[in-house]
């Protein structure tokens, strides 16, 4: 019986007007923010006048998620290969290359900064971050979509108390030094810049940041209208800002401060003076963002190799073929986050960001609004 309301659970309204969001956020979140680098690099350098920058993010990751749940509701696309050709066609691959080219990116990130929280909160050896990512992640994969969907509903709920309990802490000891910086319209750190470039950056931060969104095509399945689209994208929107905001708000009270904007992991840095437990639960806190991430990115891969295996006419993969795919998706990302988290963030994640929106932003906007009208066109001739 309690099986059956736990389904009926994530069957329900949760499941189609939540859920999506709450996948899409929690693969998002340890490329997007959890170590607070990519906050700086694509916002709160801007001091005073980032907020704009956020606004952009919100606005744009709302559209994304509202035009991908709608073209995968109405074409039944429910992997990035079936998605993506409605909108690009045979030229489809391409984003194939940009998709895993940027997971392996977004996950050497998440590599290098577990090694680094964990170097410096438990004094561990950076290897051993791997290994338990790799474990954790292989373990999901092999499970499959059922065991991931309560994995990251769960993870998305003490990750939001986790970042909600954290902003609080830091901006409660530092909102005066944050009002100073809004009311004297500090923007030093970012030196000087034009006020487009606001809008530019939210709109790069967005692009790099589509590679997580077919993560959540699994969950579309459930929705049964564009209203459901509509209200899933504004909530999966909010979900997707929310802590970009609170980490934004907690590095005004440090602005223009070197030490916490120049850190490789700046909310470590922020925490390191609220005593070492404090640091320990922030580390297991951001440690699980690394796994979801890291989960998200290699299912996505994952469902698209299915769907071709199952266009061949081939058996589907078991959970160890899963598993093992993660662990090599990983094992390329550790080799690569000996680059640095800060060249990953600052150079990759702007190139790869430039070359999805391209790929994958600019089409699913013009072609996808287009194909989605002609469809929604097409039924009210049919019922009239």
């Amino acid at each position: 019986m309690a099986e059956q309301k736990k389904q009926g659970f994530f069957e329900g309204a949760f499941g189609r007007l939540v859920l999506p969001g709450v996948v899409i956020q929690s693969t998002l979140i340890a490329g997007g923010y959890a170590t607070g680098r990519e906050v700086v690099e694509y916002g709160a350098k801007f001091g005073a006048i980032g907020w704009v920058t956020g606004l952009t993010v919100l606005i744009g990751f709302a559209l994304m998620a509202f035009l991908m749940f709608e073209v995968a509701r109405v074409f039944r696309a429910f992997d990035y290969k079936s998605l993506v050709k409605e909108f690009l066609g045979p030229l489809w691959f391409l984003y194939d290359i940009i998709y895993f080219l940027l997971a392996i990116l977004i996950i050497s990130i998440v590599i290098a900064a577990t090694g680094s929280i964990l170097e410096t909160t438990l004094g561990l050896n950076f290897w051993v971050g791997v290994i338990l990512i790799t474990i954790i992640t292989a373990v999901l994969n092999f499970y499959g979509s059922h065991l991931i969907e309560r994995f990251k509903t769960v993870g998305t709920t003490l990750l939001f108390t986790g970042y909600i309990i954290f902003a609080i802490m830091v901006i409660s000891q530092t909102w005066g030094d944050a009002k100073e910086v809004f009311a004297t319209g500090d923007t030093s750190f970012a030196g000087d810049f034009a006020w487009w470039s606001l809008i530019v950056t939210g709109i790069v931060y967005v692009s790099y940041n589509l590679a997580v969104y077919p993560a959540a095509l699994f969950t579309v399945k459930r929705q049964r209208s564009i209203k459901d689209t509509l209200i899933s994208g504004l909530i999966a929107g909010i979900l997707m800002t929310v802590p970009w905001f609170l980490t934004y708000f907690a590095m005004m009270g440090h602005y223009p401060d070197e030490s916490i904007l120049g850190a490789d992991v700046p909310w470590l840095e922020m925490m390191s003076g609220f005593g070492f437990w404090v640091t320990v639960i922030f580390g297991l806190v951001v440690g699980w963002t690394f796994i979801e991430t890291a989960t998200g990115m290699i299912y996505a891969f994952v469902e698209r190799v299915e769907n071709n295996l199952e266009e061949s006419g081939k058996k589907p993969m078991t959970g160890k073929m899963r598993g093992l795919i993660a662990i090599i998706g990983l094992g390329l990302s550790a080799i690569l986050s000996s680059v640095g988290i800060q060249d990953l963030v600052s150079t990759g994640y702007t190139i790869l960001g430039w070359a999805m929106l391209i790929i994958y932003g600019i089409p699913i906007l013009v072609i996808g609004s287009y194909r989605i009208f002609k469809a929604t066109q097409r039924r009210k001739n049919q019922e009239l």
